[in-house]
């Protein structure tokens, strides 16, 4: 059974859906977003670190909603309208569903985006970022609908649109994963770390102060192990890669760049100025600089192996 619930205020939406998987959510639970891990979302959703706020992209991006999708309404014929509602589905109650349009006439749905340019690339040849067509899996299951369409506006000069149609298979796949993903957030055991640098920030946000006693690491040896060798690996294949460079770089001499089959190499002459706050300082003693430096505190990981 689909059911839909309207919330009285943003406060409260946002309380509703910290207690499910969300579209947005969907892509980290299958390791598919750049910027949120399996872990970090774990530590979110059990109140370990705050959630993401916000920023000016995601601002523009609310800004930019309205007129991606009359857009997408003008280049495909089709009648899009809000739908202030979040879905819930018996089916899978781990999940709920905020959609960005619902399309009239037809059971589909529409997710907006909006991208840097940069993110060209990633459109070439017709296709899409991953973790987008993740999060339109999420809004079919959740839904019931049987189609997706997605719109993207890139770098505010190309315009996209896409259409998803329902995978029953992906759609269980990705429920599946959810429904695993939930469990660890019920029984408040983590997911298996990795390095991403979402996890590494979640980690932080979490034991930001070292401001405990010293404690014993033994059963922490064989990652500690494994860790020293791998540095060790990385310094040999970093010496290595050097001297390819140098190898590339005494061949060019004085060329800026080079082509060669499947390579085009820069190596350009480039300039950046500095400010000497040491030199400065020392040439002007009695102007106090100490209102001008930003502290930061952070906790510093070093390992050394005793022979």
């Amino acid at each position: 059974m689909i059911t839909k619930v309207k919330t009285a205020n943003h406060e409260e939406w946002l309380a509703l859906r910290g207690q499910y998987i969300g579209g947005s959510d969907a892509a980290a639970v299958v390791g598919l977003n750049s910027f949120v891990s399996p872990y970090s979302l774990w530590a979110e959703k059990t109140g370990r670190v705050p959630g993401f706020a916000g920023n000016l992209a995601t601002e523009v991006g609310t800004w930019l909603e309205e007129f991606i999708a009359q857009k997408f309404a003008r280049e495909t014929g089709k009648k899009v309208r809000k739908c202030n509602l979040s879905f819930l589905n018996s089916k899978y109650p781990f999940a709920i569903a905020n959609i960005d349009r619902e399309i009239v006439g037809e059971d589909a749905g529409l997710e907006i985006k909006s991208t840097d340019s940069i993110n060209l690339k990633k459109f070439k040849g017709g296709e899409y970022p991953a973790n987008y067509y993740v999060q339109c899996v999420h809004y079919m299951a959740v839904t019931g609908k049987k189609r997706w369409y997605l719109a993207v506006l890139i770098g505010n000069r190309e315009f996209k649109w896409f259409t998803i149609e329902r995978d029953q298979a992906e759609i269980d796949a990705l429920m599946g994963a959810e429904a695993d993903f939930m469990e660890h957030v019920k029984n408040n055991t983590p997911p298996p770390l990795d390095g991403s640098q979402a996890t590494s920030e979640a980690i932080l946000a979490m034991h930001p102060e070292s401001d405990g006693p010293d404690c014993d690491i033994t059963v922490c040896a064989p990652d500690l192990r494994r860790y020293v060798e791998l540095k060790r690996q990385i310094k040999e294949l970093e010496a290595e890669a050097a001297q390819c460079c140098n190898v590339v770089k005494d061949f060019m001499g004085d060329s800026g760049g080079g082509d060669c089959d499947g390579f085009c190499v820069s190596w350009r002459t480039s300039s950046r100025r500095t400010f000497d706050a040491k030199r400065f300082a020392a040439d002007n003693p009695d102007v106090d600089l100490s209102g001008y430096y930003n502290e930061t505190t952070t906790r510093t990981f070093r390992v050394t192996q005793r022979s």
